[in-house]
């Protein structure tokens, strides 16, 4: 199943959403559950301590009242009690040494005359004090037994038993307390859950959108996520990677549309050449090898154009090249000598001063395209009589190379755009000089490659300055940073 915007849709069972849901509720759950369970069991343990406490102190006081006599018995104990006064809640038991029930308080157990079979009480005849308390169906039972010493000898036991119910009910109603307080806490987080959880989906979803159209070539597209937190952020980004990738397809439309016009061109005089030829009957051999010179001039264009292309192609998918350590006056001055025909041939002085001991860390073949381009422009844009200087110079950390001409120069306004692909000042001259307006963008990219920044500014004199700046490489330390 497709998603209207181009993507799967997404189970809400496995959705992002129902996720964070789920984690504020488990979360809640467990400080929820913990609520419930600490107090009531601290509450528990401090009653427990109490009741032993307290049932503990009772016993030992009744032990001391009745241990006065070496031995005891049934009449001798209830006389003791009653003297002792002794009205409680408790239910109190009285064993001689041997375990025998010698007083219950409770006379409607009818236990006197028995032995009492409980763990509290042997513990006692053994001469230790015992206590346990406990919680069970809704009461506290606790008990109590001591030993009952007369000169050193154990001569029976005291035993007290108490089920409470009171604090038993005190302590079920904090807990259906907590259990109701929980229930409402349970009921209000899940309602936030699912709104905050939705919130926070949702700029998720927005993003999410936003990548789907994007997907689909709507590189204008933008998200609008506002705060401060990482969504905000990550939109940000977005925001700036659209912006580039909008940026790029422009500059890529705009290059496969100049790329398609300028081989068009040179392909339709070929065209137009071959078709006059064919379809021209006893056309004069004169004529015949104009048009077909014509036709080796166009195919030469292409040739450069396609050269051109591959050059930036290789420069755009940043193909690792080998570099090494090139003096840079011997390639400039190959690259004047190779121009000086088509300077004699445009009537142009051609004049250099190349600095020795000027090193860049680069390809030869790559500073000679870099000084080819330049050189090769200022002679063809000038003007006849005119005049290029081309200086090379060390300076500090930097090596720079300059090519001036005294041509008509490039407007002002014209100056940024001069190194894009395809733009050309003078449309017209440019095409009658066979440029394809892809020289001085090789120029920017091979240096940029090579760590260098190429400029251009108009001279007050006419004409045009261009300066390559690489960093000089030093046998010390190689290329400066």
């Amino acid at each position: 199943m497709s998603h209207p915007s181009g993507g799967e849709k997404i189970p809400f069972r496995r959705s992002l959403q129902l996720k964070f849901a789920l984690t504020y509720l488990i979360i809640i759950a467990a400080v929820l559950i913990l609520l419930n369970t600490y107090p009531v069991l601290v509450s528990q343990d401090l009653v427990f301590r109490s009741k032993t406490s307290l049932l503990q102190s009772q016993a030992s006081v009744i032990a001391d009242t009745i241990a006065r006599t070496e031995s005891l018995t049934s009449e001798s104990v209830r006389d003791y009690m009653e003297q002792l006064g002794y009205i409680g809640q408790f239910r109190v038991l009285v064993t001689d040494e041997f375990g025998l029930i010698l007083y219950d308080s409770d006379e409607l157990r009818f236990t006197e005359g028995r032995y009492a079979m409980l763990g509290e009480v042997s513990a006692a005849l053994r001469g230790y004090n015992a206590a346990i308390s406990s919680y069970q169906d809704g009461a506290f039972h606790s008990r109590a037994a001591v030993p009952v010493i007369y000169r050193d000898m154990t001569i029976g036991c005291v035993y007290l038993y108490e089920r409470d119910t009171d604090q038993a009910q005190l302590l079920t109603d904090i807990q259906r307390n907590l259990t109701s307080i929980s229930l409402v806490i349970c009921v209000v987080v899940l309602i936030m859950s699912g709104f905050f959880s939705r919130v926070l989906t949702r700029r998720v979803g927005e993003l999410l959108r936003a990548i789907r159209i994007v997907r689909e070539g709507e590189y204008g597209h933008r998200v609008d996520i506002r705060g401060r937190d990482e969504l905000s952020q990550l939109a940000g980004e977005f925001n700036q990677l659209t912006g580039r990738l909008q940026t790029t397809e422009e500059v890529r439309r705009r290059f496969v549309s100049d790329a398609s016009h300028e081989l068009k061109t040179p392909l339709a005089s070929i065209r137009l050449l071959t078709d006059s030829i064919l379809q021209t009957d006893g056309m004069d051999p004169a004529t015949v090898r104009d048009f077909v010179s014509d036709i080796g001039e166009e195919a030469d264009r292409l040739t450069r154009i396609s050269e051109k292309l591959l050059t930036l192609t290789r420069m755009d998918s940043a193909v690792a090249v080998e570099t090494a350590p090139v003096e840079v006056a011997p390639v400039v001055e190959k690259v004047v000598h190779m121009l000086s025909p088509l300077a004699k041939e445009s009537a142009v002085t051609v004049e250099t001063c190349l600095e020795a001991d000027c090193v860049v860390q680069a390809t030869q073949d790559d500073l000679y395209q870099i000084a080819f381009n330049l050189v090769e422009n200022a002679v063809k844009y000038n003007v006849p009589g005119g005049r290029v200087m081309v200086g090379l110079r060390a300076m500090g950390d930097l090596v720079l190379l300059t090519v001036e001409d005294t041509g008509v120069g490039i407007p002002e306004e014209d100056l940024p755009k001069v190194f894009d692909r395809f733009y050309r000042v003078d449309k017209a001259r440019s095409r009658a000089a066979g440029g394809t307006g892809l020289g001085l963008s090789i120029v920017k990219d091979t240096a940029r490659q090579h760590g260098g920044a190429v400029t251009v500014r108009r001279r007050e004199e006419g004409g045009t300055c261009f300066q390559v700046a690489f960093p000089r490489w030093t046998e010390e330390g190689g290329a400066p940073l």
